[in-house]
């Protein structure tokens, strides 16, 4: 059994959500327990949009110092980019970075204008006040540092973590595969198979990894993770995302869903895309993609996602149109028949989940992170078309 959370940004209610009631992880006096035989993936960006950021990494660290293999840590996109402060705070600032008087104005432009972190200085100092610590402008500079420093827990994180990670029939990533990315990494030619691929990843972040602790700067893993221009990076299983503008989320393209059904992947699962207030799950066949980053959802939650190769289970809530609360809870079996996972043709929706009393979510996005959650009997999507989410 794999128990999997991702995208907590520093948010430690989004952690207590996932382990309360959880049979698989729980939270005792302040460290993550595991139940036997259950591995643990946190699928990235641990910090940035909450007050314990340092409290959440160090946790994650602490988890997998206990339980080694057990615990996975996959590197996002909000983790890996600090890595960048070290120069840039250290003299060589951003090419777009205006002339600044101190350390902290800076860092509070990066982290606003770069980063997409407008908040994370402002949390930072409020996280040092509540563990005692100096938290004028200068003492929020040094935490970051310090956290990148030999010894610091970032930098350790990010030591223990990679880029992917597959068990069984299941491959985990932070963004996405998209028909940029899909075996290609850098520094590397295309890859023959899914292990091929995640062993060249591995092998780029590890030099890239070495270069920083070399007291050189990444630049390789620096620009993988980067969002481009477009404010997207389907190069990058890091920063690529399975959806449209609007966040509504779609399936890779089929030959590549052929590619991995045949080296024995049946499942992705990703962080990174916000998809509402609970995972969406999509199907195409025997194939299932998983989005479970619930930020900036009406809920900002840690919805619960446990996985087998056979079976998907998840337990969150959501909230409805008309502001009344639904509760997530099923599990889904690999050859079960099933609308989830499918889209309504005409209206664009999809059946995105199953809620306790039976009902289907609908669900639709739109621009600035604006969703609509409908829930739907059986009966009622009975007289639509339903169709791949591609």
């Amino acid at each position: 059994m794999i128990a999997y959370l991702t995208d907590v940004e520093g948010r430690w209610d989004k952690l207590v959500s996932f382990t309360t009631g959880n049979p698989q992880v729980s939270l005792v006096d302040g460290e993550l327990r595991l139940a036997e035989g259950v591995t643990f993936v946190f699928g990235g960006d641990a910090i940035d949009r909450g007050a314990h950021g340092r409290r959440l990494v160090s946790l994650l660290l602490a988890a997998r110092r206990r339980y080694g293999e057990r615990v996975v840590l996959l590197a996002g996109n909000r983790d890996l980019n600090k890595l960048r402060l070290v120069t840039e705070l250290g003299g060589r600032p951003h090419h777009r970075a205006p002339a600044c008087s101190t350390r902290a104005e800076l860092l509070r432009w990066t982290l606003t204008n770069t980063m997409g972190a407008g908040k994370a200085f402002d949390f930072r100092a409020a996280e040092l006040r509540e563990e005692g610590m100096p938290s004028d402008d200068a003492a929020v500079v040094e935490s970051y540092l310090a956290d990148l420093a030999p010894g610091g827990a970032l930098r350790a994180y990010l030591n223990e973590s990679r880029l992917g990670f597959r068990s069984g029939a299941t491959l985990f990533l932070h963004g996405g595969i998209t028909p940029e990315n899909f075996l290609r990494a850098p520094n590397a030619g295309p890859a023959r198979d899914v292990e091929g691929w995640l062993a060249n990843l591995e092998r780029f972040h590890r030099d890239e990894l070495a270069t920083f602790e070399r007291g050189k700067r990444p630049d390789g893993l620096i620009q993988y993770q980067a969002q481009g221009p477009d404010k997207l990076n389907q190069q990058s299983v890091v920063y690529a995302r399975p959806s449209d503008e609007h966040g509504n989320p779609h399936l890779p393209p089929r030959e590549i869903v052929e590619r991995l059904l045949a080296d024995g992947v049946r499942r992705v699962v990703v962080g990174h895309t916000p998809s509402g207030d609970c995972p969406a799950i999509l199907r195409d066949g025997e194939f299932e993609l998983v989005l479970a980053d619930n930020s900036y959802g009406r809920l900002e939650r840690g919805s619960q996602l446990a996985l087998t190769d056979e079976e998907t289970r998840v337990s969150a809530v959501t909230q409805l149109e008309g502001g009344q609360q639904g509760s997530v809870r099923f599990a889904l079996e690999r050859e079960q028949h099933s609308p989830l996972g499918l889209r309504v043709e005409t209206t664009g929706q999809l059946v995105k989940a199953r809620l306790e009393g039976g009902e289907y979510l609908l669900f639709r996005g739109f621009a600035e992170y604006r969703v609509e959650q409908l829930a739907t009997s059986a009966a009622a999507l009975e007289g639509h078309l339903l169709v791949v989410a591609r």
